[in-house]
């Protein structure tokens, strides 16, 4: 026996080396890993669709090249969460990422700072939101304050992000209203430092980018009182790649834009569920995501680099220049639509068309309390009640007296949603003030809009609780 095993081993193991050798020939060469890198601002709610939600629902293991030169290629991402965007641009300088995204300002820095990098430069690809009044960034006092405008904090602390979106708006408006520089005492702190210290009074008051200026009157111990549409510039928040990796791997961005796309279709889908898992994923509060991004937001997803965007950009590139905090730069040769367009014609989808649109998704339906449709987004309001779900009015009096009635009736509300007046913005109803008169209810942002618009009617400014009584006394309008 043992003989036969030994006259049988050379055989034995000629037919496993022959076995092995087949199997080794059949099977594929071994996968290369490529590692992307991309950098969110998960708390920005400009950027969930663009970030947290792509990562949250796989969207882009989903649409990743499998075939040809991708066949042997193993993509391993790596999601890097940050605060703000200067962060998310040095580590692309580094090249620990691929792709990013941030607000206009730090997005102009990230493109200026590029140019004498000699390995790579960036290209803005994308936009994540936007918002063409300028909504979205706000400067925001202690609710308990005296001050109800800009002019108020000459010589008060008041601090906002270095090199944010936000710190731009404060540039843009102080050069509007020809402010010297020493105007503020204007110091740098991150959006939960400022928060921190503005609910603690050791500063009078803090800017900051969104969602911070909504999130904080929400949280009750703030109130804002400047708004980014004041000056009169759209703001948004875009994604830049390294032009490195992407002219290296064109297929891998276009297959980022159609995740992005699919994210905001998952969105519009339905977005109080939307509202509720980014609350989920990023801590904001649901409430305050729904402002900007549920129907007639204030903010926009649309991923098409529209040209009213990038002429803000290159007004962002003045007010730098001003400064002397940047030399010359040109936003136009820095854009590149060349994957989102190849993403959208994969999708049978008509780029120019949506370039074209600058329409968001807007309140519809029935007024339940009214009895009425609602025809006009801007002038309605919206009932968030815990089980019935957020429902939709007519106008500023009908919302104001359907949030009487259910409170009437015992249920539970989480918010209720009213219109700037002029602005058109989307305002929590308990931090607006009210022009009444006239059977008018009129929401306003600013104290003072409230202040001339009831002067024209003839009515007075009145708080949410009285506006409430008013809207009630005054009937179903």
């Amino acid at each position: 026996m043992r003989m036969r095993m030994v006259r049988h081993l050379p055989t034995l193991s000629i037919a496993m080396s022959v076995t092995s050798l087949a199997l080794i020939l059949a099977q594929p060469a071994s996968a290369e890993t490529v590692t992307l890198g991309i950098g969110t601002q998960d708390t920005t709610t400009n950027t969930v669709t663009a970030g947290v939600v792509i990562r949250q629902l796989h969207l882009l293991e989903k649409y990743l090249p499998k075939e040809g030169k991708y066949a042997n290629i193993k993509f391993e991402l790596e999601w890097q969460n940050f605060t703000s965007g200067p962060p998310v641009t040095n580590a692309m300088m580094a090249n620990k990422l691929q792709i990013g995204m941030m607000g206009d300002y730090p997005l102009i820095v990230n493109g200026f700072t590029f140019e004498s990098n000699p390995e790579s430069k960036s290209r803005l690809i994308g936009i994540a939101a936007y918002s063409l009044s300028g909504s979205g960034n706000g400067l925001v006092v202690h609710k308990d304050s005296p001050y109800y405008d800009l002019a108020d904090l000459k010589g008060k602390l008041v601090s906002v992000p270095f090199g944010s979106a936000a710190h731009g708006m404060v540039l843009k408006a102080m050069q509007d209203r020809g402010y010297t520089s020493d105007f503020f005492q204007l110091v740098s702190q991150s959006p939960e430092v400022g928060s921190t210290n503005l609910q603690e009074k050791k500063i009078d008051a803090h800017a900051d980018f969104v969602p911070f200026a909504e999130l904080l009157p929400f949280r009750g111990f703030a109130r804002k009182i400047f708004d980014g549409v004041e000056t009169n510039l759209p703001t948004f928040h875009g994604i830049v790649v390294r032009t490195d990796f992407a002219e290296k791997y064109p297929e891998v961005v276009v297959a980022y834009f159609k995740a992005l796309i699919a994210a905001n279709q998952w969105l519009r889908d339905d977005p109080k569920l939307a509202a509720e898992k980014i609350q989920e994923w990023t801590g904001i509060n649901k409430e305050v995501v729904y402002i900007f991004l549920g129907p007639s937001g204030n903010m926009t997803t649309d991923p098409t680099i529209k040209p009213a965007l990038i002429d803000a950009a290159t007004t962002d590139v003045k007010v730098l220049q001003n400064l002397g905090r940047m030399k010359e730069f040109d936003p136009k040769k820095w854009v590149d639509d060349s994957y989102i367009r190849k993403a959208y014609a994969e999708m049978k989808l008509d780029y120019d068309a949506q370039l074209a649109s600058t329409k968001n998704y807007e309140i519809t339906g029935e007024d339940s309390f009214c009895k009425k449709p609602i025809t006009d987004p801007r002038k309605a309001g919206e009932v968030w009640v815990d089980e019935a779900g957020i429902l939709p009015f007519a106008s500023a009096a009908c919302t104001l007296g359907a949030y009487a009635d259910f409170k009437a009736k015992g249920k539970k509300i989480n918010v209720a949603y009213v219109f700037d007046t002029t602005r058109g913005i989307k305002l929590f109803a308990d931090q607006a003030f009210f022009a009444v008169g006239n059977g008018d209810v009129a929401p306003f942002l600013l104290k003072k809009d409230a202040e001339a618009h009831a002067a024209k009617i003839g009515g007075k400014v009145l708080g949410f609780d009285d506006a409430v009584k008013a809207a009630v006394g005054g009937g179903k309008t």
